[in-house]
Parts: C-alpha cells; sequence; structure tokens
C-alpha cells in the first residue's frame, strides 16, 4: 500500500545537487532495500546529507516486524520530521500506514517494502533535480536512470535484478546479497508474508553477476541472505537463466557451488533444515563455502513448534548430527524464543535438553512479545513476563557456557580471521591491535577475535584475511596473535587497486 499526502508546490530546479538524509532500520534484507535506494538516488544526482543540519528532506526506511522494532521506526520518523520537516517513509512499517499517520500524520509519503520507484519518485517531486541536458548536473543516462526514461515493470527489477546496488552501507571487504525477498511460511509469531509478500526468488544469474562485481570490486566476504534461503527457487520452478554464457538454475545448491567458485567467503543465512541443505553442507566440507549455517529453530519442543506452525518439529536434533558427520567443523548458530503463549516449564525444559545435546555455537533468544497481526496473539496460555525473564536467563546462562566450552577448543589452533576494525590503544604503533571474525563468525551478531599484529604491526589493512595463533578464550570470543599474512587470490579479475596488498 501506498500513501502520499498532498505536496507543496515544486521548488525551482537548481545547480547545487538536492540532499537526503537516509535512516536504515531492521535487518540485513532492508540494509539492501536502503542500498538499491542510495544507489539509485546517487544515480539521479541527489548527495546524501550526512546529517539533519544538511538534509533537504530524509529518508526512513523502517522496519515493522516487532513491537520494539514498530517503536524505534516512529521514534526515528518523528526525530527526522522535527528536524527537516520533510520525511519520506518505507520499508515493513510502510505496509501499515495507518499506524505511521496515527503518529506521524505530516510525513510527506509512505510506500511499502522494496519500493525503489515509488519512493524515488516523491523524492523528484519534492526535491527536483535539474534534468536539461545541457544544464543538468548528469550526463545523459541509460534507460532506468532517469525520471523520464521509461523504466522496466517494478516485478522485473524490485529485487535489484535490472541496477544491483552499487552504494554499500557495510564495509567493503563484505557485503549481503539478498536472493529472494517475502515469505511463504504462516508462522503464528510472524507477520513478514504480510508485510513483504510471498516468496519471489531474483534469477542465479542475476545474483552471480552481482557478486562477481562485488568480489571484483574487492568483496572478501558474502553473506547470502533471504526470509527463507533453503527455498530459494521454487516459486520459478528452478528455472534457468544465463551467467557467463551458461546456464544455471535457481536452486540453492547450484548458486552456493557458483558463488563459491569466486574466491571469496561465502556464508548463508536464514537456512531451513530442509533435506537439501545436506549438499550444501557437502560443499562446506569440500572447502568451497564457509562451513558456517544460520539457522532460525526457534524452540525444540515438538508441541510449541507445532503451535509457532514451524516445519520440521521435532526433527532438529538428527539433522544437526547428520550435518556434523558430513562436515565436523561446522558451526550453527540460531535464534529462540521462550515464553510462548503456551509455553510450560516442561516445553522449556526440553528446549534446555536440546541445548545442551545439540551444544549450537551461536545462540541468541528473545522473550516472546506480541506482534501486531499475529495469530500467536490470540492463543491461550500467555506467559508472564517475570517467567519470560526468568526463563530467558536459565537459557542464556547454558548458552553461555556452551558456547565458552567450544570456544576454548581452538586455543591452540591457528586459524584463518578478517579483520573488521583496528582496535590501538593511545601510545601504539597504528595497526598493532585488530578486531576480526573467524570463518565461524558473522559480523555484527556473532563473536570476535581480538589479535595483536605482531610482527605484522602496520602492514595489516582492514579487509585483509590473517592466520592467527588463538591463545585465549571467553564466553563470547576469542584472543591470539597474528602469525601470517597470506596474498588473497580470488578467482575474479580485480579491478584497479582493489586485488592489491
Amino acid at each position: 500500500m501506498t500513501v502520499l499526502t498532498p505536496l507543496p508546490e515544486p521548488a525551482a530546479s537548481q545547480l547545487t545537487p538536492p540532499k537526503v538524509g537516509f535512516i536504515s532500520l531492521g535487518c540485513p534484507k532492508a540494509l539492501v532495500d536502503s542500498e538499491r535506494i542510495l544507489t539509485q538516488l546517487r544515480a539521479e544526482g541527489y548527495e546524501v546529507a550526512p546529517s539533519y543540519e544538511d538534509a533537504q528532506a530524509v529518508i526512513v526506511n523502517t522496519c515493522g516486524f516487532i513491537t520494539p522494532a514498530v517503536e524505534e521506526s516512529l521514534s526515528a520518523i518523528g526525530e527526522a520530521l522535527d528536524a527537516t520537516g520533510k520525511v519520506i517513509v518505507t520499508g515493513c512499517l510502510g505496509e501499515r500506514p495507518e499506524k505511521i499517520l496515527e503518529r506521524h500524520p505530516k510525513v510527506a509519503a509512505i510506500t511499502g517494502s522494496e519500493a525503489v520507484d515509488d519512493v524515488m519518485g516523491y523524492v523528484r517531486e519534492l526535491l527536483p533535480v535539474e534534468t536539461d541536458a545541457f544544464t543538468g548536473l548528469l550526463p545523459v543516462a541509460a534507460p532506468g536512470m532517469r525520471p523520464e526514461v521509461q523504466t522496466p515493470e517494478r516485478e522485473a527489477t524490485r529485487h535489484g535484478d535490472v541496477f544491483a546496488p552499487s552504494v554499500k552501507l557495510t564495509p567493503r571487504h563484505y557485503a549481503y546479497v539478498k536472493i529472494a525477498e517475502g515469505c511463504n511460511h504462516t508462522c503464528a509469531f510472524c507477520i513478514i508474508p504480510k508485510l513483504r509478500g510471498r516468496q519471489v526468488s531474483r534469477d542465479a544469474g542475476a545474483v552471480l553477476y552481482e557478486a562477481f562485481r562485488l568480489v571484483a570490486g574487492g568483496t572478501k566476504e558474502l553473506m547470502v541472505i533471504s526470509q527463507d534461503t533453503s527455498a530459494y527457487g521454487v516459486d520459478v520452478r528452478y528455472r534457468e537463466s544465463e551467467f557467463q554464457g551458461g546456464q544455471i538454475r535457481a536452486h540453492l545448491t547450484d548458486l552456493a557451488e557458483k558463488l563459491g567458485e569466486m574466491g571469496a567467503w561465502v556464508r548463508m543465512h536464514y537456512v531451513y533444515p530442509y533435506p537439501h541443505v545436506e549438499k550444501i553442507v557437502e560443499l562446506m566440507a569440500a572447502g568451497k563455502i564457509l562451513p558456517y549455517l544460520d539457522v532460525p529453530l526457534q524452540h525444540a519442543s515438538p508441541r510449541i513448534l507445532r503451535l509457532m506452525r514451524r516445519p520440521g518439529a521435532g526433527k532438529q536434533l538428527d539433522t544437526i548430527r547428520r550435518w556434523r558427520e558430513i562436515c565436523p567443523e561446522l558451526v550453527i548458530r540460531s535464534t529462540f524464543i521462550v515464553g510462548f503463549p503456551g509455553e510450560t516449564e516442561e516445553d522449556f525444559q526440553e528446549l534446555l535438553t536440546f541445548l545442551e545435546d545439540a551444544r549450537l555455537d551461536r545462540v541468541g533468544a528473545f522473550p516472546y512479545s506480541d506482534v501486531e497481526e499475529a495469530d500467536a496473539n490470540g492463543l491461550p496460555g500467555a506467559v508472564p513476563e517475570e517467567v519470560k525473564q526468568e526463563r530467558l536467563a536459565r537459557f542464556m546462562e547454558v548458552a553461555q557456557r556452551i558456547s565458552a566450552e567450544k570456544l576454548a577448543e581452538k586455543v591452540g589452533r591457528v586459524m584463518d580471521v578478517i579483520v573488521d576494525e583496528f582496535n590501538d590503544d593511545e601510545g601504539d604503533v597504528p595497526g598493532t591491535r585488530l578486531i576480526g571474525r573467524t570463518k565461524g563468525d558473522a559480523p555484527g551478531i556473532d563473536g570476535q577475535v581480538y589479535l595483536y599484529a605482531g610482527d605484522f604491526a602496520g602492514q595489516v589493512k582492514i579487509g585483509d584475511i590473517v592466520q592467527a595463533r588463538i591463545e585465549d578464550s571467553d564466553e563470547y570470543d576469542l584472543y591470539g596473535e597474528v602469525v601470517a599474512r597470506p596474498e588473497w587470490k580470488p578467482n575474479v579479475p580485480q579491478l584497479g587497486h582493489f586485488g592489491k596488498h
């Protein structure tokens, strides 16, 4: 749904580029949407303002999944309105415009998720750019890059299959690659299908060309994301598309194998435990992609999983054991909900037992909270808030102990670490202390590795992949020293200086 309030008459075009502020909230999937909007803004001659003081209007890409996220989005909208008076709202919460207008009736426009064309239309109305071929700020652009040129239908471009993002909101050395949008599940606690619709997969060729461009530009880690990564291609019947003169199916195993050939780290997120995931784990065992799976299990009690309407109830432990038989180095992360309506102490104990048996490497947990329009809101047996918090504390105590035990097993090993940032103290030689991640750690959600550069102080750059000897550990992080700095040699030609250390 799209809502547009009356706009003032456009100001006369100016030769100075209009400046647009941007706020991106929510998950990595929303981050990719933000990158696409920012790419189009830059292509059409707009500047991105670094602060409210510089912005003539602000775009807020919102999250609307759970109540705290909704409140964060509404607060950001209000702050931007107070600062500039001109706000365009997009993203998941934009699918519920009445919620936004109830709090902020003066927003300029509201669009839903993945509405790049709609957002740009409203930006042009608020802040027109000079488009005259002789006096404008931009050269004449290719079709689809200028407002006066006929663009492809939205269904063909809504996943970036014509113009992949060139503006990145992540550091240069890693990037999120979204392979599908929407979800076909009907989980009782989730409203993503209502916000983003049923699954629509991108063609494999489009994904691979985007990944190729990223690796050619120096990206060393590709994180594959969608709402349900395992279901990639189901909606398009695994149709084939062109990539570098050949044909490739829109199937996760085919896509993962091809991505793995580029020589970058390939990390899989939001992987449901479908049978064909075994093939993905085989690729991990063969060293084609990272031995890492982000699997949203949510619970372990078959009864609660049925109430949640989650697939594979009661089979997770057998599946995990089978994966580890194939790839002993496999790192598994997951998230769980405690205090779901109807959860008894017996159900919770079943979850704790599963945690002890599965010994997952990385675990997050959240107390259940009502999500507006979610079916779970009407379930009987609401768990009191104090019980939710008590169970959460017990759950995290077990998860923390298991994490500490598993990380302690890595002490003494030499591991590959990708460097994310410097951590120098005052007085240190620049580049003496580093913070990075192993192959088993995704940015922002998993642990980190704190390193002394040792003999390599001043030589290691952000984005380098080094080898480090692990010397210590705690509940979540590792500590060590750089022992080697091998050259990174992807199987994709590098652009300019990106291929050099």
